[in-house]
């Protein structure tokens, strides 16, 4: 049986106690102090998502991959993370990925009992070819949610390394995982809608996990992101203007360069470094696994 007054993030919030007698706009000042709690509650989690963006990043080098997990809420918002890291980091789209209880389809509808069944999440990590080389991360809201929980618990029997991300305090999931991150939101302006509070720290922390481990991969120099996919027209612009800010160059060599290398980092890179060789530039970015700013070291 679940005990619900156990769960952090399904206790009545008292501060909220009247919402449905106020005006509109005090109903959205309810909401608004709620939310302003939330990057408090994930800054107290800073070492913690610090720990996991290492083995994160530490995984992805070696070629493994970033699997998340969850139900509902949790499941969408690791969808949405690991749907933008190819076009913004030029990762494959099996690198990091997101596995959703009841499938595909429950992205958009919610699929029943899905969340209570232990046996899909093993039965879809073993459909992705789960290997030890690989790291699970489980987001659950509650903490106790069967498929994220089973599905720490098989990668964890394979030798996967594990991580978690939950908005409850004294969770199942944190006990199980290597790396568990605990952003405690506290009660939802409506009791229980953990896709608030809880939800947009989920998308905080996530927006940390990959994009941390992409900038210790190499893939942003200074703070500009170098591997995104040049895919429309607005996108191009910023290629020129990324190559532009790198380098110095005007916007005009900055395009004879792209169309010459074919990506921004590349063309940071034979600027930089002088070498105009498109078959070394690429070469050399090889053998630092595309790490822009060890390849400059190592020809400098």
């Amino acid at each position: 049986m679940i005990d619900l007054k156990k769960i952090g993030t399904e206790q009545r919030n008292p501060r909220t106690m009247n919402i449905d007698t106020v005006s509109t706009l005090e109903i959205c000042k309810m909401i608004n102090e709620e939310d302003k709690t939330v990057p408090y509650a994930v800054e107290k989690a800073l070492p913690q998502i610090a720990a996991l963006v290492d083995a994160i990043a530490e995984v992805i080098d070696n070629d493994g991959r970033l699997i998340y997990m969850g139900a509902g809420t949790s499941g969408r918002i690791g969808i949405l993370d690991a749907a933008e890291c190819p076009p913004t980091f030029s990762v494959s789209y099996e690198t990091v990925q997101c596995l959703i209880a009841g499938g595909s389809t429950a992205f958009i509808k919610a699929v029943e009992g899905a969340e209570d069944s232990r046996e899909f999440a093993v039965n879809d990590l073993k459909n992705i070819n789960l290997t030890k080389a690989d790291i699970v991360v489980g987001i659950t809201a509650s903490g106790r949610t069967p498929y994220a929980v089973a599905g720490v618990e098989y990668a964890k029997s394979i030798g996967c390394k594990t991580g978690c991300i939950t908005t409850s305090p004294n969770s199942e999931i944190a006990s199980k995982v290597d790396y568990p991150i605990e952003a405690i939101t506290g009660s939802e302006p409506i009791t229980g809608s953990t896709r608030m509070k809880s939800g947009t720290a989920q998308k905080l922390i996530c927006n940390m996990l990959s994009t941390a481990s992409m900038i210790k991969l190499g893939k942003v120099y200074g703070n500009l992101m170098i591997d995104f996919q040049l895919t429309n027209e607005k996108l191009i612009k910023r290629g020129q203007n990324m190559v532009s800010e790198a380098t110095g160059v005007s916007f005009e060599e900055a395009q004879k360069y792209i169309d010459k290398f074919g990506t921004v980092k590349k063309s940071i890179f034979a600027i930089l470094s002088g070498i105009e060789n498109k078959e070394e530039v690429e070469r050399i970015l090889n053998e630092h696994k595309g790490h822009l700013r060890n390849a400059l070291k190592a020809v400098k």
